[in-house]
């Protein structure tokens, strides 16, 4: 397993992190247990979850993931696993987390905290993330940014204080965000080094075949500022495994949970990932190890997010990861990205 220097800060997380949004819904405790025994043997030193999860959120099991990692953790030598979790803002319908509203304020960060800590069973957070930002933003291809739609948020130069005041306490080691954009990075960066607070160790965004977006200038300051990239969803929800494309209602989260995955539902999604799947299969790969294997293969990531609702699944997706991409097949994908420019934004 390659490890690699999560920005600036001493974290060296292992190239595949694991994902746990399915643990409490589609996986039991001793599921999420086995995944997590499994992921580490393989090397994996890096879990990431989140105070929401599991996924599709629900009032009913809103925190089971945390909790599940935590009665495996409590297990575990803790300076050997690396916990990255993260607080949820404002923009989804989650009003059971904290009683709502979900600025992110001092007052909530230091909640959110204080529950991830006591549900993981733990002192400290390696990685405390945002999840998605306070402001205004097109979040989950909700499409463009529209000014209209303005609405009061708490400033980012707030966010970094309480952030930093949790630092300097020792619950958490070192901050992170999530589904940003370029001006919100830069802010961060921009305001921690004005006024000498936590800088921000990386970034988490979806990263696939079908979303290739952060390269549209955010690599470019995650490169510059020496900010860490987490990619989430590198099979694009399993469109890149090409089950869908063969029987549209197979069993996935996107046909059990109504209404999920709606970045998905675009027209060049699914031409897009038949192209792909015909490109695994010409050169003798499979969907999954053209997928993963691209992912985590490039230049910018610290670390691809895998997850799994079963040990055959984890299994293969991380071996897939390992997949050395030749040249030849990297410049037929950039063809393909060419004619279907990022169908899943």
């Amino acid at each position: 397993m390659k490890y690699n220097q999560l920005g600036r800060s001493d974290l060296h997380v292992s190239a595949i992190c694991l994902g746990s949004m399915t643990f409490g819904q589609q996986n039991t405790e001793a599921e999420a247990h086995a995944q997590l025994d499994y992921a580490f043997d393989q090397g994996i030193n890096t879990v990431d979850s989140a105070e929401m999860y599991p996924v599709p959120a629900k009032a009913e099991t809103c925190n089971r993931t945390e909790d599940y990692i935590g009665s495996w953790l409590k297990t575990k030598s803790r300076d050997k696993v690396i916990i990255a979790t993260k607080i949820a803002g404002p923009a989804r319908a989650t009003k059971w987390i904290r009683g709502g509203p979900l600025a992110i304020d001092r007052a909530n960060i230091r909640e959110a905290v204080e529950g991830s800590l006591k549900r993981l069973r733990t002192d400290y957070i390696d990685l405390y993330q945002i999840h998605w930002p306070d402001r205004n933003l097109p979040l989950f291809g909700a499409g463009n940014y529209e000014a209209s739609k303005e609405r009061p948020s708490t400033p980012i130069l707030e966010q970094l204080k309480a952030l930093d005041e949790l630092v300097r306490e020792g619950k958490v080691r070192h901050i992170g965000i999530s589904n940003e954009f370029p001006w919100g990075v830069s802010e961060f960066v921009k305001l921690a080094e004005q006024h000498g607070l936590a800088r921000i160790a990386s970034i988490q965004n979806a990263y696939s075949l079908l979303n290739r977006t952060l390269e549209n200038g955010l690599t470019e300051i995650c490169f510059r500022d020496q900010i860490g990239v987490l990619g989430y969803s590198p099979l694009a929800m399993g469109h890149l495994t090409g089950k869908y494309l063969a029987e549209p209602k197979a069993q996935g989260r996107i046909t059990l949970f109504e209404g999920f995955g709606r970045r998905y539902e675009k027209p060049n999604v699914a031409p897009a990932s038949a192209a792909y799947v015909a490109l695994a299969k010409q050169h003798g790969l499979t969907s999954v190890q053209l997928a993963l294997g691209f992912a985590a293969s490039r230049w910018f990531m610290s670390g691809v997010i895998v997850g799994a609702t079963s040990m055959q699944q984890l299994k293969e997706n991380i071996a897939a990861c390992a997949t050395p991409i030749a040249p030849e097949v990297l410049a037929e994908i950039e063809d393909l990205q060419q004619r279907y420019t990022n169908p899943a934004p």
